[in-house]
């Protein structure tokens, strides 16, 4: 059985600030004011897959900064389906600087589960020029705060923001790991129609990563966060929404989480060629069953790239290896 979320966005509901990438509509697809009567549509859909561990997911906007009335409303209506057990919790993201203890009793009241704070960036300076109108300190404080209050943390951080390079990033990575959330998820700038970001990179003043760059340094987080035995839950934005007809420039791809696992593998691949001294030639890499299509790349691309470096591989599997573990061996093909 499949786990199924339910996931309803409250876009620009309670946000302070408008940072320079945002534009919820394109993120979303919607820009209208959620309802109960949403709620209860979206839970009734739901309840006729044959899925198990649902959750109500409220995302988009900052939950917890909206109209305090407004809040409890959409809690308490999603808390019913909690009390007749036909989901598992309430998953919310919001801002950090729009936690409190008070806040933290509000949600614990009404069964929410987990929080995921939209941290982006762990950099006062990168989230100043960002317009994201808090501090590194407020995501420590809140994290701790949720922690204490035995909520799931999630945090979310972003690459390619104006006023960060890779080095930032991999030092928000290590700020993020020290917090030890339970998820996280990772997303490389996207240039949206109408925000900021947009208009400084009309002027030149902002160059987006590309899709390729994007790859590079957030296979370099993905397998940070492994190490540290924190899942990455997501990689990318959704395709789905409106974000292709606002979109202008960045890097978005569909498969974007696929790709930075196949740059991992391919880094491992020439790990485990060079440990093992094989000359160039033919060669079995060994993976496990899950990751072959990881290792080979997309279109062939790992398979392509060795190939051009003096390398004949070909990808098999192997029971007893974990994830991101490639064992090479010289052989005859």
């Amino acid at each position: 059985m499949k786990h199924t979320n339910v996931a309803l966005f409250v876009p620009h509901e309670g946000c302070p600030h408008q940072c320079s990438f945002c534009n919820q509509k394109s993120i979303s697809g919607s820009t209208k004011k959620l309802t109960e009567k949403d709620i209860d549509e979206a839970a009734a859909t739901a309840l006729k897959s044959d899925a198990q561990g649902r959750e109500i997911a409220f995302f988009g906007g900052s939950f917890t900064a909206i109209e305090r009335e407004y809040m409890i409303s959409l809690l308490k209506t999603a808390a019913k389906y909690i009390d007749n057990k036909s989901f598992a919790g309430i998953r919310i993201s919001t801002r950090p600087d729009a936690v409190d203890s008070e806040i933290c009793e509000i949600l614990k009241k009404y069964h929410v589960t987990a929080v995921e704070l939209g941290a982006q960036s762990m950099d006062d300076e990168v989230l100043r020029l960002n317009n994201r109108g808090h501090r590194a300190r407020d995501v420590v404080k809140a994290s701790n705060l949720l922690k204490s209050f035995g909520f799931e943390l999630g945090l979310q951080m972003m690459t390619g923001l104006y006023g960060s390079d890779d080095s930032e990033s991999i030092r928000t990575a290590k700020e993020i790991i020290k917090l030890s959330p339970d998820t996280v998820r990772i997303y490389p700038t996207v240039v949206l129609k109408g925000t900021e970001l947009e208009r400084l990179y009309e002027r030149g003043v902002y160059s987006p990563q590309t899709t390729e760059q994007a790859v590079k340094i957030c296979s370099v987080l993905l397998e940070m966060f492994h190490e540290a035995d924190i899942p990455v839950i997501r990689l990318g934005l959704h395709s789905g929404g409106d974000v292709m007809s606002g979109y202008v420039a960045g890097a978005f791809h569909p498969s974007l989480g696929e790709l930075c696992k196949g740059e991992i593998y391919l880094r491992k691949a020439r790990a485990a060629i060079k440990e093992a001294n094989i000359a160039k030639g033919k060669i079995l890499l060994y993976v496990m069953p899950q990751a072959i299509s990881q290792m080979t790349g997309q279109n062939k691309r790992n398979i392509e790239t060795l190939k051009s470096e003096g390398y004949d591989c070909k990808v098999k599997p192997c029971d007893s290896l974990e994830e991101y573990t490639v064992l090479a061996k010289a052989a005859h093909i």
